[in-house]
């Protein structure tokens, strides 16, 4: 009798419908947003949000499945993950590279449309030494608790790696909670020359990547307390780890250059 032996290490996934589901609602977000933003309907922009947002539970749940209780993901498997992850983290640091670049390009030689100088006439920044330094406070005890949790969890001192993984969870949803208040208190809009463009781009997109890490690190946070994690096996938590670190550096620049340096007003003449 012929008996089917597996021949690599690699993980050769079953046939699955959510890449072509997962691509279609993803196409339909930014179609819906045009449809929302042009005639006012909301539909389709909401269908694709919830379409997606089902899409990433099941095909997370597929993924969690197969490492967890069907063994698939060897070090081989592994490797790759952690490389996916690390290219993934590349291309998020070119994405907010050219908000920078665009925010140093109008700062650093203000034009004649917005008065020669910076922050632009009629724009009052936010105080540098008030919410904004709070919330680096909080991503840089949130960068401390993860780090403390990944370290209990590789020892084997899984009370408390939860307990951390817990207070980064909290301080990354209060983080928003702060910001949120934040911009409720600003004095210019998104509309509001450059600088309302620049701010609101750079710190919204970077808000929604909190959101985006407090999420998979609250799904982390379930699969811990189910057991799925182990000293050498917790590729997952990992990755959420490194993704959640990769915010808090750009917070940082986001705070030096924005809050901090680009409140001080100074024109080319």
């Amino acid at each position: 009798m012929y008996m089917y032996m597996r021949q690599t290490p690699f993980h050769l996934v079953e046939m699955s419908p959510w890449p072509l589901i997962g691509s279609f609602s993803i196409f339909s977000m930014p179609v819906g947003l045009v449809l929302y933003l042009r005639i006012g309907s909301s539909s389709l922009l909401f269908f694709a949000l919830l379409l997606t947002a089902a899409v990433a539970f099941l095909w997370w749940r597929d993924i969690v499945r197969e490492s967890t209780f069907q063994g698939a993901h060897t070090s081989y498997v592994v490797s790759g993950l952690k490389l996916g992850v690390l290219l993934f983290i590349v291309s998020e640091v070119c994405f907010f590279f050219a908000f920078f670049w665009a925010y140093f390009h109008s700062s650093l030689a203000p034009s004649v449309d917005i008065g020669s100088v910076w922050p632009p006439i009629g724009i009052s920044t936010l105080p540098t030494f008030s919410v904004p330094l709070l919330n680096t406070s909080v991503l840089l005890l949130s960068g401390v608790s993860v780090t403390w949790s990944h370290h209990a969890i590789e020892e084997g001192k899984f009370k408390n790696g939860g307990f951390g993984l817990l207070i980064t969870v909290l301080l990354g949803f209060y983080f928003l909670l702060l910001q949120f208040g934040e911009y409720k208190e600003t004095m210019f809009s998104i509309a509001d020359s450059v600088y309302g463009s620049t701010f609101f781009m750079a710190t919204g997109f970077h808000g929604l990547h909190v959101l985006v890490g407090a999420t998979f690190l609250t799904v982390c946070l379930l699969r811990f307390y189910k057991f799925h994690f182990t000293t050498s096996h917790h590729v997952g938590f990992l990755a959420a780890a490194w993704y959640w670190h990769f915010v808090d550096v750009v917070w940082l620049f986001l705070y030096i250059s924005i809050y901090w340096w680009g409140s001080y007003k100074y024109s080319l003449y």
